[in-house]
């Protein structure tokens, strides 16, 4: 996959990956050279992402406005390209999991993208928790009957969107978005698709039992492909645009949370990734030929010869964000010095962080977030301290059950803008897990990730510990910061269960709404 089939000589210039990272909050594109280090000389180009959250649970934007933030920053890493004489080899693409958008034959959107935090499919999530063993799908596919996952979104589209659904040509996730608009082919990666709850894991094939269930074809799902398939070439209108990327390979998009592994250097099972950006979650990567799910963590695919299992969290940095944005807090610098003078578990507050209702297991149980104990005397950023710890205490979960399943990891390393901007809550999170978390030097590990898995296909490098990742400031756990810590998030866990709404039973008891189409 050496492109247009030149060794690294044959560009006149620096040679170097173009990686694009498509989040939830913002879309980056950057310069990667030859060891996945950012070019020097260049700068990561970003654009923030707006999405509409409706009242009764929606998360949806435009696939065609989000197209265009992606453009935007990649006319503006070209243009670090030829400010640097650099030669681009290759693109790559992250992009999140789950989403799911319907076209028509012509590749035309006839719905909105729909993100990972949309919860109108609860009651159908429910509703395939009826019909099928829930068991054995989660072991087949890695997925759980849950809202955010596209199964579920689609047995609630067929109700929800009766009169759009007929019509729907093919669903997809807008990483496939970007490969029908830029190469104008349907596709799917392997990671990309092992984070529907549509795919078998092992084999890798869509799953006709989900399908049936779901009610679509899989004439209607994108074919699936491995890294290594053979690049479409780019569509001349973009080529007269990039005349740098005509004839470029571009990798198939990836999950964001697998290249988040890679470009933090949790890569080979023994390092825990930790992130923290909009979301969070903990992930380990390794390469294996076998597949074998544990109850309570998801699982999908880098590729086809290496899984990534965790678990996930609607509530990370976007906690802190909204928090930020309604308290009366200092500015940054005296609030991250303030937050970091404060002893742990000292504001008295246990705390509910559910502003959205959880991925993990146990999502049917959301009641929304609570805040208990505060009094006149509390203060706005006790409370946000308050809420940092109690997203810290899921994460300390979310640990506890990954070493269950795979065994004791000793190195945590630590990713995501929440983190990066706020040493002192990686240092609660450390506290809380009661392991040393290093924090990626890189600010940019999605990128990177996607980048050095490019780096590989090309055959740069011989695999991904050769770009081993720089690593930044280490937090080390003090016992008796835990052991307060310990106690906090047994009261939080008491919380939680005493707020919890009475079982629910099948999807009669959710709301149906339809969406704009």
């Amino acid at each position: 996959m050496d492109g247009q089939g030149r060794g690294r000589s044959g560009f006149r210039g620096a040679p170097c990956v173009l990686a694009l990272d498509v989040g939830t909050s913002s879309v980056r594109a950057g310069l990667y050279d030859e060891r996945g280090e950012p070019l020097p000389g260049t700068e990561t180009a970003r654009s923030e992402v707006r999405w509409r959250v409706t009242p009764d649970g929606g998360m949806e934007t435009d696939p065609d406005a989000l197209l265009a933030l992606v453009v935007r920053v990649v006319d503006a890493a070209l243009e670090g390209a030829r400010a640097t004489r650099a030669d681009v080899a290759a693109v790559a693409v992250a992009s999140f999991w789950h989403s799911l958008m319907g076209i028509g034959a012509d590749g035309a959107p006839l719905t909105p993208l729909y993100g990972w935090g949309d919860s109108r499919a609860a009651g159908a999530a429910l509703a395939l928790r009826e019909r099928l063993d829930e068991g054995a799908v989660h072991r087949r596919t890695g997925c759980f009957f849950h809202p955010s996952y596209p199964a579920s979104r689609l047995l609630w589209l067929r109700e929800a969107a009766r009169d759009t659904f007929p019509r729907i040509a093919g669903w997809i996730s807008f990483g496939e978005y970007l490969d029908l608009r830029f190469l104008g082919a349907r596709r799917v990666s392997l990671s990309m698709a092992s984070g529907t709850g549509l795919m078998e894991l092992e084999r890798p094939r869509w799953d006709p039992e989900v399908l049936a269930a779901v009610g679509v074809s899989p004439e209607t799902l994108s074919p699936l492909v491995d890294t290594d398939a053979p690049s479409p070439p780019l569509l001349a209108e973009w080529a007269r645009r990039w005349p740098e990327l005509a004839g470029v390979p571009w990798l198939p998009p990836l999950g964001d949370g697998a290249c988040a592994n890679v470009g933090s250097g949790a890569v080979d099972g023994e390092h825990v990734a930790l992130t923290v950006g909009t979301s969070a979650a903990l992930r380990v990567l390794w390469e294996t030929e076998r597949v074998e799910v544990p109850r309570g963590l998801w699982c999908y695919r880098l590729d086809g010869r290496r899984l990534v299992m965790g678990r996930a969290l609607s509530n990370g940095g976007n906690v802190a964000a909204h928090l930020r944005a309604q308290l009366r807090l200092p500015p940054p610098e005296e609030t991250e010095a303030e937050l970091a003078a404060m002893e742990p578990d000292a504001h008295g507050l246990t705390v509910v962080p559910s502003l959205l209702a959880e991925r993990a297991p146990g999502w049917e149980a959301w009641a929304g977030a609570a805040t208990v104990g505060a009094t006149l005397r509390t203060r706005p950023v006790e409370v946000l301290r308050a809420w940092m710890e109690a997203v810290a205490h899921r994460l300390a979960g979310a640990h506890e059950a990954l070493e269950a399943a795979l065994g004791k990891h000793c190195h945590v390393v630590a990713s995501g803008g929440a983190l990066h901007a706020s040493p002192a809550w990686a240092r609660m999170v450390a506290d809380a897990l009661d392991r040393r978390v290093v924090l990626a030097a890189e600010r940019e590990a999605t990128a990177r990730g996607a980048a050095v898995v490019a780096l590989e296909r090309l055959g740069w490098i011989p695999g991904l510990r050769a770009a081993a990742a720089v690593e930044g400031e280490t937090f080390e756990p003090d016992p008796l910061r835990h052991a307060r810590y310990r106690a906090a998030r047994a009261r939080q866990e008491a919380l939680e269960r005493a707020t919890a709404p009475p079982a629910r039973g099948g999807p009669d008891e959710a709301r149906t709404t339809r969406p704009e189409s």
